[in-house]
C-alpha cells in the first residue's frame, strides 16, 4: 500500500511572530524613563528580535532538510512499487506467452500423421523444452526480484527495436508473422513499451485461439498517435481453441488506457484484429 506524500506544515514563523508580538506589547506596556533605560530596552529588543529570527531561520532550514529527506524516501518507495508492479505485469506476459507457445506447439504437432509428423513432433519437443527452460529461468529471476526486500533492480524496457524478437518468438510457435514498421519518427519510451506489449499479447492470443496461422503486424504514426494493428488470417480449420487465464486482453486494455490510449479487439469478417491507438507527441 502506498504511503501518503509527505507534507510540510511549519509553525516556526507563526511562533516567532507571536513571540515578537508579545515582546512588543510588553515593551509598550512598560514605561521607559531616561536615556539610559531607553538604550538598555533597545539593546534587549535587538537581542530578542535577532535571536528569534535566527532561531526561526535555523529551525526552518532543519525542517526543510528533514522534509526533503522524507520526500526523497517517499519517491524512492513509489518508484520501487511501480517497478514491482511493472515486473508483475511482465510476469503475467511471460507466463502467458511461454505457456501459449508450448500449448500451441504441442497441439499442432499432435495433429500431424506419418513420417513428417514424427519429425515435427521431435522438433516440437525440442522447442517445448527450450521454451520451458527459458520461461522457468526468467520466472525464477522475476520471483526473486519480487521477494527481495528493498528496491527492485531496473532493467532496460522494451523498445521498437525488440519487435523483431517478439515476432520471432511467435514464429517459433508456428505462426507466419509479417512485421511492418512505418516511419514513426521519435517515439517515447512508454509508448514503445506499450506497443511491444500489444504485439506480444495479440500474437499470443492468435496462437492460442486461431492456431498456427498467418498474422500481420503493423506500426504507424497518425499525427500525434502511434497506431499498432495485429490481424490474423482467420482460425485454422479444425483447430481447437486453447484458452488461457482470460485476463490478457483486459489487462492489456488497462495498460493502454493508463497511457491515454484506446484498444479495440474483436472479430472482423472471420478474422480477429487487435488495434491500439496510443497518444505520442515525441515525433511531432
Amino acid at each position: 500500500m502506498n504511503s501518503p506524500r509527505p507534507s510540510w506544515r511549519s509553525r516556526v514563523w507563526a511562533i516567532a511572530c507571536t513571540v515578537l508580538g508579545v515582546f512588543a506589547l510588553l515593551l509598550a506596556a512598560t514605561g521607559v524613563q531616561g536615556p539610559g533605560q531607553a538604550r538598555a530596552v533597545f539593546a534587549v529588543a535587538v537581542t530578542v528580535t535577532v535571536s528569534t529570527l535566527l532561531w526561526a531561520l535555523l529551525r526552518t532550514r532543519a525542517q526543510r532538510r528533514r522534509h526533503e529527506h522524507e520526500l526523497a524516501a517517499w519517491a524512492a518507495e513509489r518508484a520501487t512499487q511501480a517497478e514491482r508492479l511493472r515486473i508483475a505485469a511482465d510476469l503475467h506476459d511471460l507466463v502467458s506467452h511461454g505457456l501459449g507457445l508450448i500449448t500451441v506447439r504441442a497441439a499442432a504437432a499432435r495433429s500431424l500423421r506419418g513420417p513428417a509428423g514424427e519429425a515435427e513432433r521431435a522438433s516440437a519437443l525440442t522447442d517445448i523444452e527450450r521454451t520451458s527452460r527459458e520461461t522457468t529461468t526468467e520466472l525464477r529471476r522475476m520471483l526473486t526480484v519480487l521477494r527481495a526486500p528493498g528496491a527492485a533492480p531496473l532493467r532496460p524496457a522494451e523498445t521498437l527495436a525488440d519487435l523483431p524478437a517478439v515476432v520471432a518468438a511467435s514464429r517459433a510457435a508456428g505462426l507466419t508473422v509479417s512485421l511492418r514498421l512505418g516511419e514513426v519518427g521519435a517515439v517515447s519510451a512508454g509508448t514503445q513499451l506499450t506497443v511491444c506489449a500489444v504485439v506480444r499479447e495479440a500474437l499470443t492470443n492468435t496462437a492460442r485461439h486461431a492456431g498456427p496461422v498467418s498474422s500481420q503486424v503493423s506500426v504507424d504514426r497518425e499525427g500525434e498517435a502511434i497506431v499498432v494493428q495485429v490481424e490474423d488470417g482467420g482460425p485454422r480449420e479444425g483447430w481447437r481453441s486453447q484458452p488461457g487465464a482470460g485476463h490478457g486482453l483486459g489487462s492489456l486494455r488497462e495498460r493502454v488506457s493508463a497511457v491515454g490510449g484506446i484498444l479495440h479487439a474483436g472479430p472482423e469478417q472471420g478474422r480477429f484484429r487487435v488495434s491500439a491507438r496510443i497518444p505520442d507527441r515525441a515525433g511531432r
